[in-house]
């Protein structure tokens, strides 16, 4: 059993240093940055509007639709990664599997673009 516990020893050391570098430097930048807050700073923009009282009031769409678009085509570069490294094993057949899926990708991509749907205004 020993031997086992001694394979992830590096890897142990490798999450300490950078829990230990990741509070540093936290830490750090409380102490050493210039903390000097302002308004347009403080102003919230991750939403693109101001904020406001009522947080049931309606705002348009396109901002879901641009997080949707993010996650598909996101989803298909994760997709890309692992076949792209197993290429060589899955021969001929892997290789037009993917191509379909991307023409699939491909063909969706362009019937939102002929939507509008990236269009913001």
């Amino acid at each position: 059993m020993q031997p086992v516990l001694t394979q992830y020893f590096p890897i142990l050391v490798f999450v300490a240093i950078a829990a230990l570098l990741g509070v540093a430097f936290v830490v750090g930048s409380i102490f050493i940055a210039h903390q000097k807050p302002y308004a347009a700073k403080l102003s919230p923009y991750e939403c693109g509007f101001e904020a406001f009282d009522d947080a049931r009031r309606k705002f348009d769409v396109r901002f879901y639709l641009v997080a949707i678009l993010f996650i598909i085509f996101d989803i298909e570069v994760a997709f890309l990664f692992p076949w792209a490294v197993s290429l060589s094993r899955i021969g001929l057949l892997g290789f037009f599997s993917m191509l379909g899926f991307l023409a699939v990708l491909t063909i969706g991509f362009i019937y939102e673009w002929n939507k509008g749907a990236l269009d913001w205004e």
